[in-house]
């Protein structure tokens, strides 16, 4: 295989934004991607003809893997923004579109957020990374019917959450 700053400099941006994109964290996606090219650092692999494809899968197996033996004890103590920043700065400059805006990406990050990590995953490789279903079954290791099952059960939940959100928004702020 290339040389890992090779790799790092042709793919560590795509594998940051696959992660941040299955993470929603900023550091987590960092971690994340710092585990795999420290794994691949460890490992020799060689004769790998799709680099990118590689790493793409290691990091959603490293994300999949850290979500499973995550402990039931930790505890978040403050809820993630989608961009790192926070929502105040919408407010101040009175910015309606911008406010909307900025709601609408917290809605979804917390709408993905409850999904579990193969159905994030499916939805972030499929339009987030525009990937056909044979790729993301590749790098699961599903078939395509599966993929397409995921999907469809995740987007369902997706417009679930959607659709009784904004119910619960009205009532905490009456």
């Amino acid at each position: 295989m290339d040389d890992l700053a090779g790799l790092v400099d042709r793919h560590g941006l795509m594998l940051l934004r696959v992660a941040y994109q299955l993470t929603g964290d900023r550091d987590s996606a960092q971690d994340l991607v710092q585990e795999v090219l420290l794994s691949m650092i460890t490992r020799t692999r060689t004769g790998i003809s799709n680099p990118a494809g590689y790493l793409r899968r290691a990091v959603v197996n490293a994300h999949i893997d850290r979500h499973r033996l995550r402990s039931s004890s930790e505890v978040l103590l403050a809820e993630p923004e989608a961009d790192g920043g926070t929502a105040a700065p919408a407010a101040a400059t009175g910015g309606d579109e911008f406010a909307d805006t900025v709601a609408d990406r917290d809605r979804l990050w917390r709408a993905l957020g409850t999904l579990d990590p193969r159905s994030r995953t499916v939805l972030v490789l499929r339009h987030y990374l525009d990937l056909p279903d044979d790729e993301i079954a590749q790098t699961l290791g599903c078939s395509r019917s599966t993929v397409r099952s995921i999907a469809a059960r995740a987007i369902h939940k997706l417009r679930s959450t959607a659709a009784t959100e904004p119910e619960e928004a009205d009532r905490g702020r009456a």
